[in-house]
């Protein structure tokens, strides 16, 4: 699974690097810690435009019936998303790009104990995790809210030691391919849900502050000494 990442430069970086042409997200950058159910820039392209907005990690579909389903969508199994309710429509049509530069997992020791990880590329390279976001409407409130799920698939060389799942990392050529409104048959997408290349990514230990969601703060992707 993927239960928190990192994303630590500004707007004006995001928009260059997935040339974004219109950015609507206020979202607070840097972010150290980013938690579900907290909100984060995501990139989706709607009317023929890269979008930068604001959305709630933790997917809430369209038909729910309140809030409290989005903190158990996440992630998105890539095996099952064509038969999966909560899923199949986003695939079809609202897939997003989740930027990031790093993502954290619990590597278990013989004890049982769990030691936070920072997983990321040699260079700290901003990336895009492959992610589904939907609408959704309270209908007491008339109240909108837009969300988002990352998309996960089984862990490649660099990250099966410490999980055995992890996020679906998108190549840049492969972006467009994923924004594109027009497949609304997402088969011919499977291909993309495959395990990043590990060779360019790397790992490091971090400090436990890193389990609490309330902490936000550089310190958070430190490497423990």
């Amino acid at each position: 699974m993927c239960g928190r990442f990192t994303l630590t430069v500004g707007l004006g970086e995001i928009k260059e690097h997935f040339q974004v042409e219109e950015i609507t997200s206020r979202d607070s950058v840097p972010r150290y810690n980013i938690a579900p159910t907290q909100s984060v820039p995501i990139v989706v392209y709607r009317e023929n435009t890269r979008r930068l907005v604001s959305m709630r990690w933790g997917l809430i579909p369209y038909w729910a019936k309140d809030v409290s389903i989005g903190s158990r969508l996440i992630n998105a199994r890539s095996e099952s998303l064509s038969e999966k309710p909560a899923f199949r429509h986003s695939f079809r049509r609202k897939r997003c790009l989740v930027p990031a530069d790093s993502f954290y997992e619990w590597k278990k020791d013989t004890s049982g104990k769990k030691q936070p990880m920072r997983i990321l590329f040699a260079q700290g390279d901003l990336f895009a995790f492959a992610g589904l976001w939907d609408q959704w409407t309270d209908p007491e409130e008339s109240c909108t809210l837009h969300t988002f799920t990352i998309i996960t698939t089984s862990a490649n060389d660099k990250v099966r030691p410490i999980h055995p799942r992890m996020p679906v990392i998108l190549d840049r050529s492969e972006e467009d391919l994923w924004l594109d409104p027009r497949i609304q048959d997402p088969d011919g997408l499977k291909s993309l849900l495959d395990p990043c290349d590990p060779a360019p990514m790397r790992t490091y230990p971090v400090s436990p502050i890193v389990n609490s969601p309330k902490i936000d703060q550089p310190e958070c992707i430190l490497p423990m000494e």
